[in-house]
């Protein structure tokens, strides 16, 4: 009876291994850094440069507004990057099968980069509607507001008024961002992984700390235009009439191309570098450190 246990459990875990350490991974990452981000949105709202928005946050909301939407931020990582982890470590296993055990060349790992963000992303946006609209919740005039107060409320309250729908609403430019960044960073991953292991000789602390700062600096050039479009997107209010100010997210790119010309899209693309990089970088060294635990306890 313990035999046949045992066996079942080794049967399950394996599959389920990739997805429960890249949630864990995400989950230890965003907790570091949920503060950065919530500067980064306020910032892309237009409340000046990061140093003001810390101050002025301080000052008036006091410490606890850093972390205001950490549950919508873990429950995202939860779900997104669960997913999108666990289903990048799968297809590139299959990949690499199906490729005689040789390491795949870098278009194959940009697919399944581009396939696991998409994963990731569909799977996650109702989270990431959610973490949007708590941290900007504090920005809008007192009678727009929606006093979330965590995020299976703001969840609930979504569904409840604009229905279940609502929940992926921006999950087109969610996906298509999601995508952009795992291209980057999963891709560039693995890639400077190898480099740096195999061409260079470097130990295993350095090749994951070199190989996931390459891969943070990559995730966030890839994804910050997205990112842009996202956030206006998913904030937007109609005017006095009724209109909304962009019918859609290529709608948003043009009129913001127009506008500023493409830098436009990298506005804040140094806070976004602080933003998503060490983010980035924390995921792949806390998912390495959980990946020797797990060995050195036989799992």
């Amino acid at each position: 009876m313990g035999d046949e246990k045992k066996s079942k459990a080794t049967g399950v875990w394996p599959t389920v291994k990739p997805f429960v350490n890249g949630g864990a991974s995400g989950m230890l990452a965003t907790c570091v850094i949920q503060p950065i981000d919530m500067i980064k949105v306020r910032i892309q709202l237009g409340q000046g440069s990061a140093s003001q928005v810390a101050k002025n946050m301080l000052k008036e909301e006091g410490f606890g507004a850093f972390y205001k939407g950490l549950s919508a931020g873990l429950l995202r990582q939860a779900t997104y990057t669960t997913a999108r982890l666990g289903s990048f470590k799968i297809l590139t296993n299959k990949a690499i099968e199906a490729n005689g055990g040789k390491p795949l060349p870098l278009y194959q790992k940009a697919l399944c980069g581009l396939t696991a963000g998409a994963i990731g992303a569909s799977v996650g946006s109702p989270a990431d509607l959610a973490l949007i609209r708590m941290q900007a919740d504090a920005t809008l005039p007192a009678a727009q507001r929606r006093h979330y107060k965590n995020a299976f409320h703001a969840l609930y309250r979504i569904v409840g008024d604009e229905g279940v729908l609502a929940l992926w609403k921006g999950a087109g430019p969610t996906v298509v961002r999601a995508m952009a960044l795992n291209m980057g960073m999963l891709a560039s991953y693995d890639q400077s992984s190898e480099f740096f292991r195999d061409s260079l000789g470097f130990g295993e602390t350095s090749t994951v700390v070199g190989a996931s700062t390459i891969s943070g600096f990559f995730a966030a050039a890839c994804s910050l235009p997205f990112d842009y479009v996202k956030t206006q997107i998913q904030k937007m209010q109609p005017d006095a009439e009724g209109k909304l100010p962009y019918s859609g997210s290529l709608d948003c790119a043009m009129k913001t191309l127009k506008a500023g010309g493409p830098l436009k899209l990298y506005t804040g693309f140094p806070v976004y570098c602080v933003r998503i990089a060490p983010h980035v970088m924390m995921t792949w060294i806390f998912l390495n450190q959980i990946q020797k635990l797990e060995k050195s306890v036989g799992l």
